[in-house]
């Protein structure tokens, strides 16, 4: 399990996973966190594995990726100190929906579901609070793919509605 220090709980608290919890339900999640080191050019987790576990990056930076139906790789962002991911599948018991390989030297705390049920079960309104952190993050992420794909439209009707000038005689 993570080792509690004043910097660790500063840097967590920072972190929009763990926005306004208490200090006793703070400290309480923060015993049940694994800490995780990964080498850079590791896969931490791969699109359509199984998942009982979400993580919170303290530093490094990972590189997300997802197959397109061609089996092509599509780079989709970069993570860095602070973020989070695997949350989806604590949320809807699916399999991992996108693939994530640090980029460099990345240390990670890892929360299982099984922490997460004990969690509820100690302490169901800092439970609460924790779900809406993660639906907060859900909704932001959205609206930056929603923000992507308007770009991309908007992009390829211009591209459509550009009439090639034919060269002067």
């Amino acid at each position: 399990m993570a080792v509690s220090s004043p910097e660790l709980k500063a840097f967590l608290i920072d972190t929009p996973f763990f926005g306004g919890l208490s200090d006793t339900s703070l400290e309480c999640l923060i015993a049940m966190l694994a800490e995780r080191h990964v080498e850079a050019g590791a896969t931490v987790i791969s699109e359509g594995e199984p998942g009982r576990s979400m993580y919170i990056v303290q530093s490094g930076e990972l590189a997300v990726s997802k197959r397109g139906a061609a089996g092509r790789v599509i780079d989709l962002n970069r993570l860095g100190p602070g973020d989070f991911f695997g949350e989806m599948t604590l949320i809807e018991v699916q399999n991992r929906s996108a693939t994530l390989v640090a980029a460099s030297p990345v240390m990670l705390y890892e929360l299982t579901a099984r922490n997460l049920y004990t969690f509820y079960k100690a302490d169901i309104h800092a439970y609460a609070m924790v779900m809406q952190n993660i639906n907060r993050e859900l909704c932001r992420r959205l609206r930056r793919a929603d923000n992507r794909f308007a770009e991309l439209a908007h992009a390829e009707r211009e591209a459509e509605t550009q009439i090639p000038v034919p060269p002067e005689a």
